[in-house]
């Protein structure tokens, strides 16, 4: 466990002695904070049958900036070890393969949830300023926020996976994004195709993380997608861990 600690805590404190994590930190703050406030504006100006904060976890800009972040945190995960040639003291220490895996994992989702801790205030703020909740029940908050890390999740390990690939992080920012942007695009196939069967709308859906979060945002906990998250996020990180295994053998 010891072993494992010392390797979290250097990926963490990796972000923090990087520029890229204080760009992405400052690109988040500032899309996510323009985006509440043109939610805040609209509903000002029209009566609306959604919360403010049901309208800031399910709009354009925030699935722009929610997408896009992915890339950005896990792209040097591997890539930049194997480039820098870091990688190979790293494994001739006695440490598992896994645990070097989990650990730059979960130093990646600490980084990810510390993005998320500011927005707290723009609730905060909002109920100080108006006296109105921003939404009907604390466990609105605590479904967005719940669905916000089984997404997290997902899209890290799958960026891990991309990183284990290829040394250059470019390629392996690009190839995340790709493959991220399609599976979130592939639940918006149900809105598009009109002509599809209730069946194939309904497989569509079960994959579709706007309608998830249009349901946890509401305060709805649905066990389905809480399954399907951490089940798939347990293949991606089986699978890095293979194609660690796999490139490290080739060193």
């Amino acid at each position: 466990m010891r072993k494992f600690y010392a390797l979290f805590s250097r990926e963490v404190r990796g972000y923090f002695h990087s520029p890229i994590a204080y760009i992405v930190l400052i690109f988040f703050l500032i899309v996510s904070g323009i985006d509440f406030y043109f939610q805040v504006s609209f509903m000002n100006q029209r009566q609306v049958q959604y919360t403010v904060q049901e309208a800031f976890f399910n709009s354009v800009f925030f699935w722009f900036a929610f997408v896009l972040i992915f890339p950005l945190i896990t792209m040097r995960l591997f890539a930049e070890e194997f480039k820098l040639g870091t990688i190979e003291p790293l494994t001739t220490v006695p440490v598992r393969d896994w645990q070097v895996v989990l650990a730059k994992f979960f130093g990646a989702l600490v980084f990810y949830v510390i993005l998320w801790i500011p927005t707290l205030l723009y609730f905060a703020i909002f109920l100080k300023v108006t006296n109105e909740p921003a939404a009907h029940s604390a466990g609105a908050y605590a479904g967005s926020y719940l669905m916000l890390l089984l997404l997290g999740m997902f899209y890290l390990s799958i960026g891990c996976l991309t990183s284990v690939l290829t040394r250059n992080q470019i390629i392996a920012a690009v190839i995340s994004f790709c493959a991220i942007t399609l599976l979130f695009f592939l639940g918006l196939v149900q809105f598009i195709l009109l002509d599809v069967s209730s069946e194939t709308r309904d497989l569509l859906g079960y994959f579709s993380a706007i309608e998830h979060m249009g349901t946890f945002s509401r305060g709805v906990i649905d066990t389905r997608p809480i399954v399907l998250y951490v089940s798939m996020t347990i293949v991606m990180l089986v699978l890095t861990h293979q194609a660690f295994q796999s490139r490290k053998w080739r060193l």
